[in-house]
Order: structure tokens, then sequence, then C-alpha cells
């Protein structure tokens, strides 16, 4: 069975100064960055420049170029053809400009989520929020249902990788409730696990 590189699953490891950079500092410069960009890029010249920005960050970082590759290909599934769509639309160069406007947002998220641990991640956005507490705010349960739902793409995803897997071994052919049912099934165990195991510990209470 083949390895699967899924998004939010990987955390390279390496001791370069993007890593050791705090990670509530690494989330405020991608919120900037993309606002930024956002606001303020509208010509090819400075889109290229954005784009290539974050490109560099991955240089740095020491990143492998096969990891990058496979976290940054499958938003391409749906930018390639909304790009396609605004150049019919629009014209080339607006097309061009969103479209390396957005991908640079995409790869400097990743490249945060690459060299940062989540629970890093929750640390600093919990700090972040901790003001909202002197106002009755339960910014624990905030920081606790974001750090949930990080976790919980990645293992989707790998659920689907096994389960596709596992009817290529078979040599099945794809029928979606064939496809659907075992999903729904993993899904529901894990939520009744995590459910049982936040009750024990008495979450929410």
């Amino acid at each position: 069975m083949r390895v699967h590189s899924v998004p939010l699953g990987v955390y390279v490891d390496n001791d370069t100064p993007i890593h050791r950079a705090p990670a509530g500092m690494k989330m405020l410069a991608l919120f900037v960055f993309v606002l930024g960009a956002t606001i303020a890029v509208h010509t090819v010249p400075w889109a290229v420049t954005t784009f290539a920005a974050p490109c560099l960050g991955y240089l740095i970082a020491r990143i492998p170029w096969r990891i990058a590759w496979q976290q940054l290909w499958p938003p391409l599934i749906f930018l390639v053809p909304l790009t396609a769509f605004q150049w019919w639309q629009l014209s080339g160069e607006r097309a061009l400009v969103m479209f390396l406007t957005i991908y640079a947002g995409l790869i400097a998220a990743t490249l945060v989520t690459l060299t940062t641990q989540v629970a890093a991640m929750m640390e600093a956005l919990e700090r972040a929020l901790s003001p909202l507490s002197r106002i009755g705010v339960r910014t624990d349960l905030i920081s606790l249902t974001m750090s949930m739902t990080i976790r919980l793409i990645p293992l989707m995803l790998g659920t689907v990788n096994e389960v596709l897997d596992a009817r290529k071994a078979r040599g099945a052919g794809f029928s979606l409730r064939a496809f659907g049912t075992p999903i729904i099934v993993r899904s529901i165990r894990r939520a009744r696990a995590m459910a049982e195991a936040l009750q024990a510990r008495g979450v929410g209470d």
C-alpha cells in the first residue's frame, strides 16, 4: 500500500529560522501576507513577486520538494478550472493575477503547517484569544475544537485513501455505495470514540 501525504498531516522536522519562529508570529505573518496580497496585488509583476515569496520560504525551511508537491497539487484541481473560467470571462492578465495570489496564499499557509506543530499553533491561538476569557468565553474549548478539526482533516483523507487502496487491491470497480459506506461507518466509529474520550475527561461539563 502506498503512503499518502495528506494536507495538514505532515510536519517536517528541521532546524531552520522558519521552524524556530514562534507559532503566533508565523500565523500573524500569514494573515498579513494573505490580506496584503488580496488588497494590494493587481498586476502580474507584483503577483509573481507575491508568489515567489513563500516559495523562497520553502528553500529556507529546507522542505523536500516531493513533500511540498504532495501538499500543494490538490488545490490545483479546483484552482486551474477557476482560472480558466476567469480567463474566459475577464482577461488573461486578471486570471493570472488571481491564480498567483490565491495559490501564493495556499503555499504560505501550507508552509506554516509544514513547519509548525499543531500543538504549538493551538497554544498560540489560545493565547491570542485569552482576553475573551474575561467576558466568559471558553477559549480552551475553541482551541480544542480547532485542534480536533485540524487533526480530523488528515484522518478523514487518510480513511478515503485507505478505502481506495483496498478496493484497488481487490480489483473492484468504482461504486459510490461501496466507496461511501465504509467511510461513513469509520467516521461514525471515530466520532463515538472521540465523544466517549471527551466525556470521560469531563470536557463540556
